[in-house]
């Protein structure tokens, strides 16, 4: 190189080493060490500080002793690592930033049952797989207090964030660190957040968000504004939805930011200790609304029931197992299958038709074995949804459920089906519908409840839908409901079986022979002849409703044996598979 002479560091007869520094070049405001690569003694030195060298110059010659390359390589690195000011300065802050370095917060988030915010992300994820972003952040309060102080206080602007693999799949995480001024969303980690967001938004990558705390922080006095409601997190948070899984855990005080950004996720999962609402404490009595105590917003037996928890778990160990397995269903669309005893569907609908039956029975039976996964299971009891393998594939599995209303379906139950309807097209899993329906709730009391648009977003949702469907019809498929089930019409999807349980009708069979034949029957000489002359009508009627009679007129596809109905879920699946679908936008998240 082109340089010029800052340091001249032997004389002639000195004894050199491989590794000693003989001079130093400095070069476009860069110094440039040489070193000498065997064992000798100095003879002459051609240059002198401040000299200017060309490439090729001599600069310092030496009667080699000895060849020591590998001693040399040694003596390099140790030179490059010991006693480094960077190095001890950059690992005294990295120990900052762990949990080792915070004894007694740690001890106090034990000591409640809670794990940290970096201990659920251990557990969430393969081990070594982290790659974190904005480790060293802290709280925008410098201009109130030490820097010292903040980098120990408040680590990671109470956020931890990153990119890691479950199983070898890429995912991103989240995590709020309540011991880290309670969780609250500072200006710092908001573009921690938003950094993050991008990346995810660019590779498609399904998120994992630990929500755990408040809502913004006017303590943050560097940042930069008045309110702060320039901030984008929130809309690209909700921006991801329908683009990858979104996975929200709620343990603890969960309120404000932290819960608009968990009511943007796919699904919800809450410990039996959360407490999830749009307003903390602070924010009902700053509102003239009373002081309300913490613990009393928003409980998850409320939240499990309203339909805003979608899996409720006993701690934070089983809401990250729950995570982990709803991932799962997307990340490995195909696994080895674990089948039970199929034979037993055989059974599980009673011949007698007004006998009830679990239809989760049913619903589980389908499965592989341990791959089920209820979704709302105390919100919109008339309907079961869940997650699921079918001979090793994953599937989207909605129910009927006989024991509530008969199996009709209400206004929550609508609700609840045409969301997941919208969840298993945005992320390509098949639906498989189980129909035992007697049709949409009526009455006057259900009409008070809005239940036209209701019922009408199972049409509009399924309409849209491109993901294969397949229904099954285990017993009763009447009316408009039973086509709500079938994505709009008998005809409007990939296949309609049935059972041979199945019975079919625009409407219930008795109530549709009491109408049609009013006449008939009122004509009647007696109300013995009338009894007879009915029951003769309504047997007549269920032998041309029954699942053979449908399938000989070709309303449904096929009869089947209930034994080999995930054999022929396996098939449609396989031959469905490659099927262009145009995707979803979003998910909506009610």
């Amino acid at each position: 190189m082109l340089g010029t002479i800052a340091a001249v560091s032997v004389a002639p007869g000195d004894v050199v080493s491989p590794g000693d520094e003989v001079v130093v070049i400095e070069s476009m405001k860069m110094e440039h060490p040489v070193r000498v690569h065997v064992s000798g003694v100095v003879g002459a030195v051609a240059v002198g500080v401040g000299d200017t060298v060309n490439e090729g110059d001599e600069l310092v010659s030496i009667s080699a002793v000895d060849f020591e390359e590998a001693e040399f390589v040694d003596r390099a690195e140790s030179l490059n690592e010991d006693n480094r000011e960077d190095l001890a300065r950059y690992r005294a802050r990295r120990h900052l930033v762990s949990d080792a370095a915070r004894p007694d917060a740690v001890a106090k988030r034990h000591s409640k049952g809670r794990r940290t915010a970096r201990e659920n992300i251990d557990a969430l994820i393969d081990a070594g797989s982290f790659v974190e972003y904005g480790a060293f952040a802290v709280a925008a309060q410098r201009s109130r207090r030490e820097e010292h102080d903040l980098i120990t206080n408040t680590p990671a602007d109470g956020l931890v964030c990153g990119l890691a693999t479950i199983d070898g799949a890429p995912i991103a995480v989240l995590a709020y660190d309540y011991t880290v001024l309670a969780g609250t969303q500072g200006f710092i980690n908001h573009r921690k957040t938003d950094r993050l967001l991008e990346v995810v938004r660019r590779n498609r990558l399904p998120v994992v968000l630990f929500a755990e705390g408040g809502g913004g922080r006017p303590g943050d006095v560097d940042a930069p504004g008045v309110a702060g409601l320039d901030v984008t997190s929130f809309a690209a948070f909700a921006a991801l939805s329908g683009v990858a899984p979104l996975v929200g855990i709620a343990s603890g005080y969960c309120f404000a930011g932290n819960a608009a950004l968990l009511g943007c996720c796919d699904v919800i999962v809450a410990t039996d200790d959360a407490n999830i609402g749009m307003a903390g404490p602070a924010m009902i009595e700053g509102g003239g609304l009373g002081v309300v105590a913490p613990s009393s917003i928003g409980p998850v037996e409320d939240q499990a029931r309203n339909g805003v928890v979608d899996v409720r778990v006993a701690d934070e160990r089983e809401a990250v197992d729950v995570a982990r397995q709803y991932l799962s269903y997307f990340s490995a669309r195909e696994t080895t299958p674990h089948r039970g005893d199929d034979t037993r569907l055989r059974t599980l609908v009673p011949e007698a038709r007004t006998r009830i039956y679990d239809v989760r029975a049913v619903v589980a039976a389908l499965a592989d074995v341990n791959s089920l996964l209820e979704l709302r299971p105390e919100f919109g009891a008339g309907i079961v949804t869940a997650l699921a393998r079918v001979h090793g594939r994953s599937v989207g599995l909605v129910a009927n459920n006989p024991h509530h209303l008969g199996g009709a379906i209400d206004r929550d139950a609508a609700d609840k089906m045409a969301r997941f309807l919208q969840l298993c097209d945005a992320h390509g899993l098949p639906i498989v519908s189980l129909c035992d329906t007697p049709g949409f709730m009526v009455g006057v009391e259900a009409e008070r409840n809005a239940q036209v648009r209701h019922f009408a977003r199972i049409f509009v949702v399924a309409a849209s839908v491109t993901v294969p469907w397949i229904t099954v019809v285990l017993r009763k498929g009447y009316g408009l409901g039973a086509q709500a089930m079938a994505g709009g019409s008998f005809h409007a999807k990939d296949l309609i079986v049935s059972w041979p349980t199945g019975e079919f009708g625009g409407m219930g069979l008795e109530g549709a022979v009491r109408l049609g034949f009013r006449a008939e029957l009122e004509s009647a000489a007696t109300d013995a002849e009338r009894d007879a002359l009915e029951e003769r009508l309504i047997r007549a009627a269920y032998e041309r409703g029954s699942a053979l009679s449908m399938a000989s007129h070709v309303e449904i596809d096929d009869v089947i044996d209930p034994a080999t109905t995930p054999e022929m879920i396996r098939a449609m699946l396989v031959a469905t598979a490659d099927r262009a679908r145009t995707g979803r936008t979003m998910i909506d998240p009610w």
